[in-house]
Formats: structure tokens, C-alpha cells, sequence
């Protein structure tokens, strides 16, 4: 092969490759925060996922970028669920119809009072009144299973 074949080769290989990183799937998460979630999920009757972190939380970041960046990950949250980012350390408040909470308070309130590490996911079904809690870090196939637990329990009586 000559020097000029091979150049051809290499430039076309190297831009397929930057392309096939440059574009991912068309679908993503788009996180909501607390207030906007909550009335979402009250319009819509699907269940509130409120994704708990910290700021200096690792296993939240890794959570971010290697479970909530899969595409069946991405699409069954979007097709069952509303997705909320929730930092219970902002110095922020937060509705829940007419009271006005801060994050310490939410977060209080939707484990229980239980102290949580992070990160904590809740599922918060408003049409039957419950919430439950998965804490800890989770893979996109473990993830998915809690998912269709979630929706299972949501669709029950």
C-alpha cells in the first residue's frame, strides 16, 4: 500500500472515530429539580425518581456517568418515571404543595427520618402516598432491575 492510500486510511479512520464519540444516542435524562418534578409527577401520575447527592459524593458522580448515561437506563426512566436531582446541602427551599421546606427537611421527610448515605435513590408514588429508598450506587443492569421493581409497585393497588 503507498503512502498516500494509507494516509486516505488513517484520516477516514480517525474521523469515524471521533464521529462515533461526538454523537451519542438522541436520548437523555433531563433532570428536573425538586419544585418543577414534583408538580410534574402530580400532572402526569408518574412516580417521582429524586436521584440524592452531594457535591463531594464519588460514588454519585460515578453513578452519573456510568448508570444514568445508558441508553435503556435513559429511555425506561423517561418513558415511567419524572427524574428529579435533589442536593439536600443547597441552602435552598422546597415546596410540597403549600410548605416550604429546606433540603435537611426533604430529605428527612422522604426517608423517614432514617439517616441516608449517598447516593439515595426515592421513588415517590403521589397517587398512592408512599415513598421507597434504594441507597448506594448501582450499575445500569442492577439499576435496571430496581426500575422495573418501581414500576411494578407503582402500578399496584
Amino acid at each position: 500500500m503507498d503512502r498516500k492510500h494509507l494516509l486516505t486510511l488513517v484520516i477516514f479512520s480517525l474521523a469515524a472515530f471521533i464521529l462515533a464519540f461526538r454523537y451519542p444516542g438522541e436520548s437523555k435524562l433531563e433532570w428536573k429539580d425538586w419544585d418543577e418534578g414534583y408538580v410534574e409527577a402530580k400532572k402526569s401520575h408518574k412516580i417521582l425518581l429524586i436521584d440524592t447527592y452531594t457535591d463531594w459524593c464519588g460514588w454519585c458522580k460515578k453513578m452519573d456517568a456510568d448508570t444514568y448515561t445508558k441508553e435503556k437506563v435513559i429511555s425506561y426512566i423517561n418513558k415511567y418515571f419524572i427524574p428529579v436531582k435533589f442536593n439536600p446541602e443547597l441552602k435552598k427551599k422546597y415546596h410540597i404543595g403549600e410548605n416550604e421546606v429546606s433540603g435537611r427537611e426533604l430529605l428527612a421527610s422522604l426517608s423517614g427520618g432514617q439517616g441516608v448515605g449517598y447516593p439515595t435513590t426515592f421513588f415517590l408514588s403521589l397517587d398512592k402516598n408512599q415513598v421507597q429508598m434504594v441507597s448506594g450506587y448501582k450499575n445500569a443492569e442492577d439499576f435496571m432491575t430496581v426500575l422495573q421493581e418501581k414500576v411494578n409497585w407503582g402500578n399496584s393497588k
